[in-house]
């Protein structure tokens, strides 16, 4: 919130201005730590709401959270108090949405509640897995130290998701650019060109007549098979988020030829990293499978992980449950974790194995964004062939049979 402020300085002089606070309280103090003498404050007028709606569309990125908690490890670790921190960060976020959650955060402190709690109250922008961890550092007064795990933790889950991201936009942007270009030409090249085929007369190739009918076709349906295209995208958007549709989809990706083996390493190293760091926040073996299923991202894992947790509760350990599932689990993550329940340093084991599987994604990333360069040229090629072939070279044998 933005409140209009007039104020006294020590000198005498009066100042006028806008501060921006969580609350009225907030900005009163604000002020008061400037050095000045509050006469008079007074909340900004609503913005209209055509600009509000704007924030429904400002989504908190992963960078922003990365960011956010890195500075407020640094904050707590420089003794600065939780009250400062929060204004702090506050002030100086560009996102309004997030800005407004921080800022209802200070405000929920200031008035007694703990960190965790007030971070509870924001489920879009903090999940369970941040506000469990926090809430563990409070319970053992080791925040700022669980603070800078978080931290860590936060950026090497950002580093693992742009690199995957990375890997998998420079094709979807080239497929993309290729299937455009490749309606333009049929609708506005293709006819063109076959006009001349039609005027010289002869026996057209199969393959002629096949890219005639499809650009026929399209000049006369396009709109049609945009429609059904985006039809099919939003049903199956819709089947995806129900709890069947989910496992089928989570299922189907650990299929994909090329790419099963990097989600399968991706959920891997997202399974170690998230209950290592967990675990080494204090929060209970139980409760923290529990969580690192919620936030695993893939429907299949999230019953593996259950799964032991299930075994754990009833006295057995996670590697025996992860045995029964040698496709999706690794043998190599069943036995160090075995070791690690054997030698009562799962956290640790766990350290390692994340490492060993962020490594292994790293590499595959890079193999994949290198082998995708000349897939992508044979695909382009073959389309500029076959167009050649079905095209021009008609075009050539007729002429040259008159």
């Amino acid at each position: 919130m933005k409140f209009n402020y007039q104020a006294r300085t020590k000198n005498g002089e009066i100042q006028t201005g806008t501060v921006e606070a969580g609350s009225k309280e907030s900005a009163v103090e604000i002020l008061q730590n400037h050095g000045l003498v509050v006469v008079f404050l007074e909340e900004t007028s609503a913005v209209p709401f055509y600009a509000r709606s704007l924030k429904i569309f400002q989504k908190i990125k992963l960078k922003e959270l990365t960011l956010f908690y890195r500075q407020l490890a640094i904050l707590f670790e420089s003794n600065v108090s939780p009250l400062d921190s929060l204004r702090i960060l506050g002030e100086q976020m560009k996102n309004q949405a997030f800005k407004e959650i921080v800022f209802e955060i200070e405000n929920d402190v200031k008035g007694g509640e703990q960190l965790s709690s007030a971070m509870a109250k924001h489920p879009k922008a903090f999940s369970s897995f941040y506000v469990n961890v926090v809430k563990s550092g409070e319970a053992t007064g080791n925040l700022h130290e669980i603070l800078r795990y978080l931290a860590d933790h936060a950026e090497r889950e950002y580093n693992l998701t742009a690199k995957v991201k990375g890997a998998f936009t420079y094709p979807g942007v080239i497929f993309s650019l290729f299937l455009v270009i490749g309606v333009l030409m049929m609708i506005f090249v293709v006819p063109q060109l076959t006009s001349v085929l039609t005027e010289l007369g002869g026996t057209l190739p199969i393959t002629t007549r096949i890219l005639i009918g499809v650009s026929d076709f399209l000049r006369v349906w396009l709109w049609l098979v945009v429609l059904v295209v985006i039809g099919l995208v939003l049903l199956l958007r819709k089947y995806i988020k129900t709890p069947k549709g989910k496992l089928a989809f989570d299922a189907f990706k650990l299929t994909i030829p090329v790419f099963k083996d990097l989600f399968k390493k991706i959920y891997l190293a997202r399974f170690s990293e998230n209950l290592r760091t967990l675990l080494k926040g204090g929060v209970s073996i139980l409760k923290a499978l529990d969580i690192t299923a919620s936030v695993i991202g893939n429907k299949v894992y999230e019953n593996i992980i259950l799964e032991a947790k299930e075994k754990v509760r009833i006295g057995e350990t996670m590697s025996s449950s992860f045995a029964n599932h040698p496709k999706e689990v690794d043998p190599l993550i069943t036995q160090m974790v075995g070791v690690g329940e054997k030698t009562a340093q799962i956290d640790s084991i766990l350290d390692k194995v994340s490492s060993f599987y962020q490594q292994d994604v790293d590499r595959m990333v890079g193999n994949m964004t290198q082998l995708i360069e000349p897939f992508m040229m044979i695909i382009l090629g073959g389309a500029v062939g076959l167009l050649v072939s079905s095209i021009l070279m008609p075009i050539y044998n007729i002429s040259g049979g008159m």
